[in-house]
């Protein structure tokens, strides 16, 4: 079989993966984050003085459940123990296999854009998985100096780093790209929360236990501090993991702040939730994170051409025809979305540009595309000139005929 359809069954078998994997991880994360903050004190005395600070009851698929939590640990530890880790590491395992196989095996035609910075290939893939190193290494060093500190301090920091982080990418690397690696980062950092802190710490207190020693309750602050940090994390990791597909975020010559706002935002709606479970949740958040997610999206709204004036040269210029656009798809498009595109093993997204009728049936997301956001081609590697996008949009603004 040919190497470039291989590659394409790989990518799609991986993101199936991925995304199966990561749907187990999510659950997880928002399933004990609800637990914890719905816990009640409990009434029996048994159970206090078996030291459980914290229990419930609930009801699902014909069953009932009495989760308890305790203080720092069981007296006697059961023999089975369920650890919380697969979903994680197979979440980042299958993710960066889908990035390298989809960015960094095609970085020519996904990461480059020669308008931002004429990069190399191999430096743009060194921009990209830098920043996936460099962004766990300050938040791991962040959370170490703030550990006893308002996280509220930590999580502005942090903020500011990513929003710093997605301005350096989005003025180096093809915005699409610098989008899904903002995602990238703050999933492996993410992650390596599980790996580094969260996994080990509670093994300690496991270990601790077996030697009849107290565990040390650092641990399991630790452990909770990281853990409510992922929490909060995973509404703008899916995000940026979606945005591939909508350039009117990452095309916007102020992607970093259009990026900014929509993760606030994501974050505030992701804290109302996190507050309701605990019962009380003043409706403040999720207002003020759906207004900064409307002011990016009227941001990045895209205005309509004046009309020529009457008798101006633009009024008197004749009405582009599929026949004149043709030449303009045939040099700048087909490489991707040609019957047999040179560029990728199918074409992209499907679409084939190869008859007048599909041209005209796919006008609108030509323009859009093209005209308007300007998000194809991609990192313009056929060079498309402005003179060639307006024809475009000149042809699909006078009907597309």
């Amino acid at each position: 079989m040919d190497a470039a359809y291989l590659l394409e069954v790989f990518t799609l078998l991986v993101r199936w993966a991925h995304v199966i994997v990561a749907i187990a991880w999510i659950g997880a994360s928002f399933y004990f984050v609800w637990l914890d903050n719905s816990l009640r004190p409990p009434t029996d005395a048994a159970l206090k003085e078996k030291g459980v600070s914290g229990e419930l009851w609930a009801v699902h698929g014909g069953g009932f459940y009495n989760p308890q939590k305790y203080l720092v640990a069981p007296a006697h530890l059961p023999a089975d123990l369920h650890w919380f880790k697969w979903e994680s590491y197979t979440t980042w395992i299958t993710g960066f296999l889908l990035i390298s196989s989809l960015y960094y095996l095609q970085a020519g035609s996904y990461m480059v854009d020669a308008s931002k910075m004429a990069l190399q290939p191999r430096q743009a893939i060194g921009v990209g998985v830098s920043a996936l190193v460099v962004g766990w290494i300050v938040y791991d060093i962040l959370c170490r100096l703030l550990i006893k500190r308002s996280q509220v301090q930590l999580g502005v920091i942090y903020y500011f780093f990513v929003l710093a982080t997605a301005y350096v990418l989005t003025h180096t690397i093809s915005g699409r790209a610098a989008f899904l690696h903002i995602g990238a980062m703050i999933a492996t950092t993410m992650s390596a929360n599980v790996f580094f802190w969260i996994i080990p710490g509670q093994k300690r207190v496991v270990a601790a236990m077996q030697r009849g020693e107290a565990p040390d309750p650092m641990d399991g602050i630790r452990a909770k501090q990281r853990s409510v940090h992922n929490n909060y994390l995973t509404l703008p990791v899916v995000f940026c993991m979606i945005s591939n597909h909508f350039g009117f975020t990452y095309q916007h010559p102020h992607a970093w702040a259009i990026l900014g706002l929509i993760l606030l935002g994501a974050v505030l709606i992701r804290h109302w939730f996190n507050l309701r479970h605990k019962g009380h949740a003043p409706l403040v958040w999720p207002v003020l994170g759906c207004l900064l997610l409307i002011a990016a999206f009227t941001w990045t709204a895209p205005s309509r051409p004046d009309a020529p004036a009457p008798g101006s040269a633009a009024a008197a210029m004749p009405t582009p025809t599929v026949a004149d656009i043709r030449p303009i798809i045939e040099a700048r498009c087909a490489a991707c979305h040609g019957a047999h595109p040179t560029l990728m093993p199918t074409p992209a997204a499907g679409l084939v540009f190869d008859s007048d009728e599909h041209l005209r049936q796919l006008a609108p997301r030509i323009h859009q595309q093209a005209v308007v956001q300007k998000a194809m081609p991609l990192g313009n590697v056929t060079k498309i000139t402005d003179d060639e996008r307006a024809k475009l949009g000149a042809w699909f603004e006078r009907g597309a005929q």
